[in-house]
């Protein structure tokens, strides 16, 4: 019999959403069970530094947990560094902290509020005293893929034609359109999140998880038996299908 492997999509700073999926997780395999976050556990919602608290408490406990790399955790990860570093895969004109990117809703969650003329240096200082040495450890140490014999979880996609051990780290945080039209077969069923649709949906060689929390609905939550895969509601398992 395979073993479950539980994986919870883009929480973007809903620790009501991160609470939620843990009870479903633990109600359907127990509090030891396996689980994969797939990313995005900042921006947008009101307490990202609520969801990394939970999540280091989680590893520090010894839980089965794998944490993998989103783009807004590597944009945040990336802020915080010596000097702040801009992700060059944004549009011209786009930055962390842009309305649509939610860098400043995650800076609000340590306190860390500015006016519009403050220069970056001073935020940048601000943040770095704001932030425990413990979350940017954290996000340093998220990893950017998590395998079983017949899944891939990632954050964001697959370059289709790349070997998955061949895949760049760019492609696995921020891939969408090339991904998301390849019409063939994968190495693996791929596990992913990134792109919000409306409900957690399996397209037969891939499944996203990514159901909105971080525009105000529910995050996606499934179980995976080999290939099989259920999404877990309230009323327990109900067949994830292509």
């Amino acid at each position: 019999m395979t073993n479950p492997v539980y994986a919870v999509g883009d929480l973007h700073g809903r620790v009501d959403e991160f609470e939620r999926a843990l009870t479903l997780i633990e109600q359907d395999g127990g509090p030891d069970a396996e689980i994969v976050f797939l990313g995005d556990y900042v921006d947008r919602g009101p307490d990202s530094r609520g969801v990394l608290d939970r999540l280091i408490a989680g590893r520090d406990a010894g839980r089965r947990w794998v944490t993998l790399l989103g783009n807004h955790d590597r944009m945040f990860s990336w802020f915080l560094e010596d000097v702040p570093r801009h992700d060059p895969h944004l549009l011209v004109g786009y930055h962390w902290l842009h309305d649509r990117l939610g860098g400043v809703e995650t800076l609000r969650s340590y306190d860390v509020v500015f006016e519009q003329q403050t220069r970056l240096e001073d935020l940048h200082a601000m943040a770095r005293g704001a932030v425990p040495l413990s979350h940017r450890m954290f996000l340093q140490g998220l990893v950017p893929m998590h395998q079983t014999p017949e899944i891939a979880f990632v954050h964001a996609g697959i370059r289709p034609g790349i070997p998955l051990g061949e895949q760049r780290e760019n492609d696995l945080v921020w891939i969408r359109k090339v991904f998301h039209s390849h019409p063939g077969p994968h190495p693996k069923l791929i596990v992913h999140g990134h792109t919000p649709v409306d409900r957690a949906t399996h397209y037969g060689h891939r499944v996203n998880l990514d159901s909105g929390a971080g525009y105000g609905r529910t995050a996606g939550v499934a179980v995976f038996e080999g290939r099989n895969c259920w999404q877990l509601t309230d009323k327990g398992r109900v067949a994830l299908l292509p």
